[in-house]
C-alpha cells in the first residue's frame, strides 16, 4: 500500500470513529459536549460508539411557545 493509500485509510477510519461527533455538530445538538466525551473516551467499545451515535441522532428540543 502506498503512503497516500495508507493516509486515506487512516482518515476514513478516524472519520468513522468520530461520526457521532460529526453528526451532533452538524445537527447543532445542545448536548454536543456529552456526545464528544462519550465518543472520544468510550467510542472504542462498540456500545459506547452506538450510544454516542444515538445521542447525536436524538430528537432536538423544540422551543415552547408561551402565550
Amino acid at each position: 500500500m502506498s503512503g497516500l493509500g495508507a493516509l486515506l485509510v487512516i482518515i476514513v477510519v478516524i472519520a468513522l470513529y468520530l461520526l457521532p461527533t460529526i453528526v451532533a455538530a452538524s445537527r447543532h445538538k445542545e448536548n454536543i459536549g456529552t456526545v464528544v466525551v462519550i465518543n472520544v473516551f468510550l467510542g472504542w467499545s462498540f456500545i459506547g460508539w452506538v450510544v454516542a451515535l444515538a445521542m447525536a441522532f436524538g430528537q432536538t428540543k423544540q422551543p415552547v411557545a408561551m402565550g
